[in-house]
């Protein structure tokens, strides 16, 4: 990469930035009843969206974003050559069944929730790059796929304690190209796997803030910016807990981010009327609420630029049984106004 390119330590700056060009989120029930409610493409109503089981519902949400980001995009943009999804399912199920009708090559991602992030850069390197003149992004979660995979059967009942997050059911779709969005991705902050040594798979949030800190933290560094630079650091499912960790830890690094912070999690939910405990988390989390939520904001002008810092909590069932701890990573991009 060229001087231009690198940016400090970690970061990669984009000469000619990559716009999203079209964006899609559906969602279920739950997230439908919430605060963006009306700000998503569709709500499906029907949890198991008419298939025999969740992961094949959450295939069947990720059909659905992808093929609805890519008519969103129109004729003007080139066809979609390569496409880089992930899920939070064993071997990536939920993506290999969802996305094997598109016909398209598969970068097959694994981030845990800061999925799309780590989509998005990797897409925005490809085309700015010159090997794809289009390409998409996309991630899902399941509440129901999840719940089944890492904690209990839903029939169990299981009491859930206060520094849980609820996984969203959805699926965020973007499309990225040369030109033609009102948004583009200048800058990008690879995360590092970081461990604090966290047990608790039922506060995620803990276990994925020291991660979030230190992205943000290195990206600040290597971009030379403060937070004052961005209308909005905005995190993907750190939830209450996990916020007041980030900003506990950002401050002792000398970075305030009291009134910059705002995170998916937090924003998808109400956390006390829908009895979500401490946010929302999952793929689909930080996904569905940038397709809905931000990047209208930024397309229309009302924000010109924003740190989007998707979070992820990099367990499976094999490490949490055998006692191991729960690292966090992030991954950070740079959205502006174009």
């Amino acid at each position: 990469m060229s001087a231009e390119t690198i940016r400090g330590k970690q970061s990669i700056s984009f000469r000619e930035a990559p716009h999203i060009v079209s964006r899609a989120s559906i969602v279920g029930k739950k997230e439908g009843e919430g605060p963006l409610g009306n700000l998503f493409d569709r709500v499906e109503e029907d949890p198991m969206l008419g298939q025999a089981s969740w992961e094949e519902a959450e295939s069947a949400l990720q059909k659905q974003a992808a093929r609805l980001a890519m008519e969103k995009a129109g004729p003007g943009v080139p066809p979609v050559r390569y496409l880089f999804s992930g899920d939070l399912l064993g071997q990536l199920i939920a993506t290999s069944f969802g996305v094997m009708d598109l016909k398209l090559p598969l970068f097959g991602l694994y981030g845990a929730c800061s999925t799309i992030g780590e989509a998005l850069m990797l897409g925005a390197m490809t085309v700015q790059g010159g090997y794809s003149d289009a390409v998409l992004a996309l991630t899902s979660s399941h509440f129901g796929s999840a719940e089944k995979q890492f904690r209990f059967p839903l029939a169990y009942g299981n009491q859930r304690p206060l520094s849980a997050t609820w996984t969203v059911t959805g699926s965020g779709a973007f499309v990225l190209a040369h030109s033609g969005g009102k948004a583009r991705v200048t800058g990008a902050t690879p995360g590092r796997v970081v461990d604090y040594g966290l047990k608790d798979s039922m506060n995620m949030g803990a276990c994925m803030a020291p991660a979030a800190c230190d992205t943000i933290c290195a990206h600040l560094e290597d971009f030379g910016r403060t937070p004052q630079d961005y209308d909005y650091i905005i995190t993907g499912d750190l939830g209450s807990v996990g916020q007041t960790l980030l900003l506990e830890l950002a401050g002792k690094r000398g970075f305030d981010l009291e009134g910059r912070h705002l995170d998916c999690g937090m924003l998808i939910f109400d956390s006390k009327a829908q009895d979500t405990h401490a946010g929302g988390s999952g793929c689909a989390c930080s996904a569905v609420t940038l397709a809905s939520y931000i990047l209208p904001k930024i397309e229309s002008g009302e924000w010109r630029r924003v740190l989007f810092v998707p979070t992820g909590a990099l367990l499976s069932t094999v490490s949490y049984n055998e006692g191991q701890s729960v690292p966090g990573i992030a991954h950070a991009v740079v959205i502006e106004y174009c």
